[in-house]
């Protein structure tokens, strides 16, 4: 009885993704930025543990507190509602649009590696739209790259998100549960010179190579700088932020991994090198870290409080 009712309830969950996926996209658009922007100003003020983690997250990156730290932790869970919206809403919005409403800077880092017929390996934090920056990164590229995303539940959730980045030129494999480790998908993938995009701003893994992050130690995935090394594909960090109505996509210089030493030494170096770059960025629009989750194993989530004064707009 129990396995019906978990069925049950992930068809229902399901089901409602799927209205709500329609029901965005066939909103007005003002309507729709409209609503997902009081959404999150309620969820916000709900001040639930995703919330509060962001908070605590947010003052490690700005040392702010008080009203200040709750008027820039709000602010950014409707940069977080924002990008929902968007999600939902890109197939409608077209490619010609997005493009239009992109900005790029460091772009001659990727042009280089073009250049010299290397492939790309794009290390990304949750920051901004990062699935308008893959779909900038198609256009770019002039065809698919390969993405790795992580098993939601229910399964027909899971492959609804997936059939919709493909729709957009992602290439996605899971992390979890394929018919071989991504990592080898992904090794194959770049051997054939093409390029991929990871999102590594959050370990969850158990062997994840330890980092240096806004003065705090912590783990990032060692996937980008391993298959980079690997491969001799160029690792370009990327960090996306909102900008005004479109958006803007900061890429770094190459991060080298293809120096003398070990291989280990080389990925340990990358990975630090990625993370200093997400850093600066982070640090100049930290509104836009859409960062829920724990990354520091000494900053727990704020603990709750019956009601927080939230700066009004």
């Amino acid at each position: 009885m129990s396995g019906l009712g978990n069925r049950l309830g992930e068809a229902l969950v399901d089901a409602g993704y799927a209205a709500g996926w329609g029901a965005v996209k066939a909103l007005p658009e003002p309507l729709a930025r409209t609503a997902f922007d009081r959404a999150g100003r309620w969820a916000a003020g709900r001040d639930g543990r995703g919330t509060r983690q962001l908070r605590a997250n947010l003052r490690v990156v700005t040392g702010l507190s008080g009203p200040p730290l709750d008027t820039l932790t709000r602010d950014a869970v409707r940069s977080y509602a924002r990008y929902w919206m968007e999600a939902f809403r890109l197939p409608t919005l077209g490619v010609p649009r997005l493009l239009a409403g992109t900005t790029v800077v460091g772009s001659e880092h990727l042009d280089a590696a073009r250049a010299a017929g290397r492939p790309v390996v794009l290390a990304l934090p949750h920051s901004g739209n990062w699935d308008a920056a893959g779909v900038w990164f198609v256009d770019w590229l002039g065809g698919p790259f390969m993405t790795v995303a992580e098993r939601l539940r229910p399964e027909a959730l899971y492959e609804r998100f997936l059939a919709y980045r493909e729709s957009l030129g992602f290439r996605v494999v899971p992390l979890t549960g394929g018919e071989r480790p991504s990592s080898a998908v992904l090794a194959q993938w770049l051997a054939a010179g093409k390029s991929a995009c990871l999102l590594v701003d959050r370990d969850l893994s158990a062997s994840g190579i330890p980092v240096t992050f806004f003065g705090r130690a912590t783990t990032m995935p060692g996937g980008p700088a391993l298959l980079a090394a690997r491969s001799g594909a160029a690792l370009l960090p990327v960090v996306s932020h909102f900008d005004g109505g479109g958006w803007r996509h900061t890429v770094h210089p190459e991060v080298d991994v293809h120096g003398p030493g070990r291989l280990r030494d080389r990925v340990h170096a990358g990975m630090q090198g990625v993370a200093d770059a997400f850093a600066a960025s982070i640090a100049a629009r930290p509104v836009d870290w859409h960062q829920l989750g724990r990354i520091w194993a000494d900053v727990p989530p704020d603990p709750e409080r019956a009601s927080r004064a939230v700066a009004p707009s």
